[in-house]
């Protein structure tokens, strides 16, 4: 296929066999931030200017805490706790008890990485849904993919009528619905083995002890994550 700044990245993911695809995406745009985040963020204002007043997810809380760079964080966390002292905190008469709790919600429901992984994973599926279209070794890799997660079946799903593929998109669609449906036909193949492990009746020599992370791989498929 004819590689630009843009396909480049996505056509790189696709090539690769191993999972949903979009989650590689994800996790790609996902650990370049969170580096940089822990390390020459910390010296950009207009960064700690949005990570003051957006802050972090819980999940991402604990993945930068996870790493090196607790300085980095620690110096982001003073001024992020800063702005919300003296924006919930300070006493104004004519704030309400309503007000001061949608500042907090505001501040507890938004995640700096959050918001620049569905930037970065956004402007992707555009690309994807344009490769898918207009190039033949695009849809071969595309519809040689191993598996797509639940989450990203259905974004995918929803945008092909969206982005109006007059070519192709019948064929993403039947291509999307054949690869995620046969996928979590043998995720409950693989977690029914799982289950007679734990049989009495069952032969052990017989089972296949490959359904072993089967528990992971469902939960990897409904949520988009592979926890270890």
């Amino acid at each position: 296929m004819r590689d630009d700044i843009c396909t480049i990245p996505v056509s790189e993911v696709f090539e690769e066999n191993d999972g949903c695809p979009i989650c590689r995406m994800r996790d790609t745009i996902e650990e370049r931030i969170t580096e940089y985040i822990l390390g020459d963020a910390m010296m950009e204002p207009d960064v700690r200017i949005e990570t003051n007043r957006v802050g972090f997810c819980e999940f991402h809380y604990n993945k930068m805490l996870s790493r090196r760079g607790r300085l980095q964080l620690a110096l982001m966390l003073q001024t992020h706790i800063d702005e919300i002292n003296k924006n919930v905190f300070t006493k104004n008469i004519f704030t309400s008890n309503a007000k001061r709790g949608t500042k907090a919600s505001k501040i507890s429901d938004t995640c700096f990485i959050c918001d620049k992984i569905e930037y970065g994973i956004s402007r992707m599926i555009e690309t994807i849904y344009r490769c898918y279209e207009n190039e033949k070794d695009f849809r071969n890799m595309f519809d040689n993919q191993e598996c797509f997660c639940l989450p990203h079946y259905e974004r995918l799903m929803a945008g092909i009528d969206k982005h109006k593929m007059k070519k192709y998109g019948s064929e993403m669609a039947k291509s999307l619905t054949r690869i995620t449906g046969e996928y979590s036909k043998n995720l409950y193949d693989s977690i029914s083995e799982y289950c007679r492990l734990y049989d009495y009746r069952s032969n052990k020599e017989d089972q296949n002890k490959d359904c072993l992370d089967s528990v992971e791989r469902i939960v990897a498929f409904l949520d988009g994550r592979y926890y270890e």
